[in-house]
């Protein structure tokens, strides 16, 4: 049985025009996309800056404290592959808010959890709920807009993960500062609710796509066998393990860094190191526009090469190195995100929620994967032995994107 949407009209109905830039419609999904995008992440995220905090309260090894965000990726690694299927039968809209909604409660939870085992627990409850979103708004964006404007679209949905991660640890950082921990991550998870509301307000419904009836597994498993036999596909998916094992691994001990002498450095100022996330706003829509006129093979490969440099740099001693350093990870980051995101729904063809899932399921996994492992390269190998893990990982990450063929030409059913 085929996947491909059903448009409301019956088969004799003329296609919906996809949204195209400059219309209502089209600021409308952007800014509640950016929304989701914003939410999602500044909840996941949260937790971050608060690793050297969580490691001295509750006395746990740098290592272990990381488990409060890499549960919460691998729990939504695993639940975007189910929404990824459950989204064929459901409208998008009210499983992306019901999403958003829960797992802001969850946070609020998280912060009054009064030990670390139910902290986690409501941690990994958190990153299941928020599954719900990412692989539904990249198949949303890509069924609903318009072919010439979807790299860009999908850029500006990227910038709002920017965004959302930025503000999610600066913001944590500062509300730390100004009380504890408990209530900065509250503070979270009530904007997280509000952003919720906002979003069911705004988003366009579909118009490109109906729910279908019944839930059949083997239809289901046919399309993401058929994904994972499509070369290009399986290596954007290995790009997106790379991509965010870098980032995550980096960003998870850099505040142990600076935590650390001769930095010495507050959890108030070690979260301004993730002000570099504005380059990561700005690169996105930027990349997609490269992509929709160039392709995306040497966007990718240089994203993930601006990555690896950005890496060495941080081996400086200077705070001013090892704020270029992550800058340049962040920028080099959100490139090839963009790129990979908007790639992997031009290749799908059909079932491109079922492409969005697998991708984000890789992605997700490199967070959950290579950021203990990241503790586990500065426990023994210093700052060094963290370069050492994220530069190589980067390399391999340039041979992928290389071996992507071309402009992604979509694969049909």
């Amino acid at each position: 049985m085929s996947t491909t949407p059903v448009l409301a009209g019956g088969p004799a109905a003329a296609p919906h025009p996809g949204i195209e830039r400059g219309t209502a419609a089209y600021r409308r999904a952007n800014f509640a996309l950016f929304l989701a995008g914003c939410s999602t992440f500044s909840l996941l995220y949260c937790v971050q800056p608060l690793l050297p905090e969580f490691a001295r309260d509750f006395g746990l090894s740098p290592a272990t404290s990381s488990l409060a965000l890499s549960l919460s990726t691998a729990a939504l690694a695993l639940a975007i592959f189910a929404a990824g299927a459950l989204s064929q039968q459901v409208a998008r809209r009210r499983l992306m808010f019901a999403s958003m909604a829960l797992a802001a409660a969850c946070n609020l939870l998280a912060a009054f959890a009064p030990n670390w085992s139910l902290l986690l627990l409501a941690r990994l409850a958190e990153g299941a709920l928020l599954g719900g979103v990412p692989a539904v708004a990249m198949a949303y964006l890509a069924e609903e807009m318009d072919a010439r404007h979807l790299n860009g679209a999908m850029g500006l949905y990227v910038a709002g993960t920017a965004f959302g991660g930025m503000m999610g640890r600066v913001g944590m950082g500062v509300l730390v500062e100004l009380g504890d921990w408990r209530t900065a991550m509250a503070a979270i998870g009530a904007v997280g609710l509000a952003a919720a509301f906002g979003f069911a307000a705004l988003l366009p419904p579909s118009r490109r796509f109906v729910p279908q009836r019944g839930f059949v597994l083997q239809r289901h498993l046919r399309a993401w066998a058929a994904h994972l036999r499509h070369p290009g596909l399986l290596r954007l998916f290995a790009v997106g393990f790379v991509l965010t094992s870098v980032f995550v691994a980096l960003f998870n001990y850099v505040g142990f860094r600076l935590a650390a002498a001769p930095y010495l450095l507050g959890p108030g100022k070690i979260s301004l190191i993730f002000l570099a996330y504005v380059f990561g706003m700005f690169s996105s829509p930027l990349a997609g526009r490269m992509a929709d006129r160039y392709g995306g093979r040497w966007p990718l490969a240089a994203g993930m090469a601006l990555m690896g440099v950005g890496a060495v740099v941080t081996l400086g001693q200077s705070m001013a190195a090892i704020v270029a350093g992550i800058s340049l990870v962040t920028f080099g980051f959100f490139v090839g995100h963009s790129v990979a995101s908007a790639w992997v729904g031009r290749l799908a063809g059909n079932d491109k929620s079922h492409a969005s899932s697998l991708y984000l399921l890789f992605y997700y996994f490199g967070s959950s994967i290579t950021g203990p492992l990241g503790g586990w390269a500065w426990q023994h190998g210093g700052w060094g032995g963290e370069v050492a893990l994220t530069a190589s990982l980067a390399a391999a990450g340039i041979v992928l994107a290389l071996q992507v063929e071309g402009r992604g030409r979509a694969r049909v059913g």
